[in-house]
C-alpha cells in the first residue's frame, strides 16, 4: 500500500480516501432532516463494509446515529444498541470479514436489507434492491453509495410506496468532486488542509441536495429523475452559450 505521504507528493489530496462516504453521509442526513426525521439516536443500516461503507457507517455514527447492521460480501451482524464501529473495524482488519464479531448476532444480506432502521445505505454492488425485495425494505430514506444498487423496477416501487431514495448520481458524488479539488490543488501546486476540503466537499453536496430535492419538488420528480434533469439541461445550457469546448 502506497503510503499517504507518498499519495501527496505526487499531487494527491488530503481527504480522497474518504470522500465518497462523507458525501453518501453529508446527503444522507440532509435526506433524513427534510423527511422531520431526528438524526441523534435514529437508526442505519449499511450494506458493505469496504472503501465506501466502512466509513459511512463511522461517519453516522460520529454524527450520532445507531448503525445497527452492517453486511460484506461473507455475511452480516446486527446489534440492536448500536455496533461500536472502531472495535467491528479492528475486527475486520484482523479476521477480513464482519463475520465473527462478538457483540452482534449474525443476519443474512437479506435480511440487512429489510432491516426496520430509518436510513438504509446499500454501499457494495449494483443491482441489490429489485422488483423481489424492495416491497420487504422498511427504510425510509435509502441513500445509494454503490453504483446502481436498486433496478428500475425496484425504483418504480419505492416511489409508489413514497419511499426516499438518494440516487448514486448525486448520493456517491463526494470521490469524483475530491478528485477534481485534487487537480486544482495540483495545477496551483497550492495544498488545502483536511478541514478545508472536507469543508468544500460539504458545500458542493449540500448545494446540490438543496438544488435536486427543490427540482423535484416543483416538478413532483423522484430525485433520480430531477437530478438527471437538471444535469443534462445544465450540459446543454453550456453548450448553448460557449459551444463546444475547447
Amino acid at each position: 500500500m502506497v503510503a499517504q505521504s507518498a499519495i501527496l507528493s505526487l499531487g494527491g489530496s488530503l481527504g480522497r480516501a474518504t470522500a465518497t462516504s462523507r458525501g453518501v453521509v453529508q446527503v444522507a442526513l440532509a435526506a433524513l432532516r427534510s423527511r422531520g426525521i431526528r438524526v441523534d439516536g435514529t437508526t442505519a443500516a449499511v450494506q458493505g463494509f469496504g472503501k465506501v461503507g466502512r466509513n459511512a457507517a463511522r461517519f453516522l455514527e460520529d454524527a450520532g446515529m445507531r448503525v445497527v447492521a452492517v453486511s460484506d460480501q461473507y455475511g452480516g451482524i446486527r446489534a440492536d444498541t448500536g455496533l461500536d464501529i472502531a472495535t467491528l473495524a479492528s475486527h475486520v482488519d484482523a479476521t477480513r470479514s464482519v463475520v465473527g464479531f462478538a457483540d452482534a448476532d449474525a443476519i443474512s444480506n437479506e435480511s440487512l436489507l429489510a432491516a426496520d432502521v430509518d436510513l438504509l445505505v446499500p454501499a457494495a454492488v449494483e443491482g441489490v434492491i429489485h422488483a423481489g425485495n424492495a416491497g420487504q425494505i422498511k427504510a425510509t430514506v435509502v441513500v445509494e453509495g454503490a453504483n446502481g444498487p436498486t433496478t428500475p423496477e425496484a425504483d418504480r416501487l419505492f416511489n409508489e410506496a413514497g419511499t426516499l431514495v438518494v440516487p448514486d448520481i448525486m448520493a456517491n458524488a463526494g470521490g469524483v468532486i475530491v478528485s477534481y479539488f485534487e487537480w486544482v490543488q495540483a495545477n496551483q501546486a497550492y495544498w488545502w488542509g483536511a478541514d478545508e476540503v472536507e469543508t468544500r466537499l460539504a458545500e458542493c453536496m449540500l448545494t446540490a441536495w438543496e438544488h435536486v430535492s427543490a427540482h423535484a419538488e416543483k416538478l413532483r420528480l423522484p430525485l433520480r429523475a430531477a437530478a438527471t434533469c437538471l444535469a443534462v439541461e445544465r450540459v446543454a445550457q453550456a453548450g448553448q452559450l460557449r459551444g463546444l469546448y475547447p
